[in-house]
């Protein structure tokens, strides 16, 4: 069941394992599961933005965060933020 998106470090036989493995999960399980790494993702993002960017308050953060996510160009269409440009 591997295709050429699969991770080159993944033996198929275990792709097709996990594969099989999602698929018995109910669509309120796979719900969950990625909203849960979702929020690991973006509590990662947060820890590595603090850590370029010890100054900054919770609402810089955020919009550090929305710029990750959704582009420079959206956050400052939708906040009217951008970020300094030498990166501070």
């Amino acid at each position: 069941m591997a295709t050429g998106n699969s991770p080159s470090d993944t033996a198929p036989e275990v792709l097709e394992a996990q594969v099989r493995l999602v698929a018995r999960l109910t669509p309120a399980e796979r719900a969950r599961r990625v909203r849960d790494l979702t929020v690991a993702a973006s509590t990662l993002a947060l820890v590595g933005l603090r850590q370029r960017h010890p100054r900054a308050d919770e609402a810089e953060l955020f919009l550090r965060l929305a710029a990750l996510r959704l582009g420079g160009d959206v956050v400052e269409r939708v906040y009217g933020w951008r970020a300094p440009p030498d990166g501070a």
